[in-house]
This record gives structure tokens, sequence and C-alpha cells, in this order.
């Protein structure tokens, strides 16, 4: 089960709670040290010998599509996809993934669909998997007009 955002919060506990039941859990975050720490940290919490480490920052999707071509590479059985990275609002206004969009909008959607669209022939050779997609009360309009 792939865990996208799972080094802090509610993917980190959902990360957590599918050790401890047994599953093979396959950790995603954006920072190596913390990725390490949260395994570390799952597997002292669970004892699990399942956990898997994922590196890819969804701000800029060239890595999103890595991310899902080590997974499918990995793992040729998925279970399930859960969509749970994001990020919230900021005060400082508009920002722009790598590529030119505006932030938010690449991270909390296209890297989440694109993520689902390339682990999609994995997850269906994998049925009956699930897709699951977190979203949080914390979200903003997004500026789509500069």
């Amino acid at each position: 089960m792939l865990v996208t955002g799972a080094t802090d919060g509610l993917g980190k506990a959902l990360a957590t709670e599918l050790a401890r039941a047994g599953a093979t859990v396959l950790v995603h975050g954006r920072d190596n040290d913390r990725g390490h720490a949260t395994l570390a940290e799952i597997t002292k919490a669970t004892s699990s010998d399942r956990l898997r480490w994922y590196r890819a920052d969804l701000a800029h999707l060239d890595q999103v599509r890595d991310l899902a071509a080590a997974v499918a590479a990995d793992s040729p059985r998925l279970d399930a996809l859960v969509s749970n990275a994001g990020i919230g609002t900021s005060p400082g206004g508009r920002q722009e993934s790598a590529e030119g969009i505006e932030l938010r909008f690449a991270v909390n959607y296209l890297a989440g669909y694109l993520l689902t669209r390339l682990l999609l022939p994995t997850l269906r050779s994998s049925a009956p998997a699930r897709i699951v997609q977190v979203s949080s009360a914390g979200q903003a309009p997004i500026d789509l007009t500069t």
C-alpha cells in the first residue's frame, strides 16, 4: 500500500496502522531525513519489517513520474494508493512549482492525478485494489489568474 505524504500527520498515522495490521507499506515523502526517521519510528512502534521509503517532491511532476516508475518496478502488486500528500495555504500569496504551475494546484491536484494515472495499470492488475484521495478542510482557493 502506497501512502503519499506519510512522514507527518494523517499519512504517518495511517502508515503506522497499516504496518501494525501487517501490510507492506510504501512510505512516501519529500525529505530523506524525515523519511528515514519515519521508517525508524514506525518500525519501533509496530515491529514491521515490511516498510519501504520513496522520496519524491510532488511539486515536480518529473519526480511524480519517477515515483510511479519506482513503485511499479518494485511492487508488481499494489493493493491501495492513498493519495494523502498536500500543502495548505501560505501567507506569501501565489507560489509556482518548478514547471510554472500554481504550487497548490500542482501538488494537491495534478500530482495526485498523474500518480494515479501512472499507477493505474498496476492497481488494475492487483484488483480489487483501492484508490483513496484525501482532502483537507485547510484548503484555500487557488489563484489561477496569473
